[in-house]
């Protein structure tokens, strides 16, 4: 069993918009677009820190349209 400092850290539609410098409101919109990676617990989405990071690197591949 990993301790409790290995595991990869979860946020909440608060704490995503604080780390990426966006509004709430911006957050809910990728979840209803299904464009951000995120689990819900309860009818609350959730987010993994390293699959987030892993979706801008992600976007940032893309070129821009």
């Amino acid at each position: 069993m990993k301790p409790i400092s290995d595991i990869t850290p979860i946020l909440t539609v608060r704490e995503l918009a604080n780390y990426l410098k966006v509004h709430p409101s911006t957050i809910y919109h990728l979840l209803e677009t299904r464009q951000l990676p995120a689990f819900k617990v309860g009818s609350d989405g959730h987010f993994n820190v390293a699959e987030i990071e892993r979706w801008l690197r992600e976007c940032e591949k893309q070129p821009e349209v």
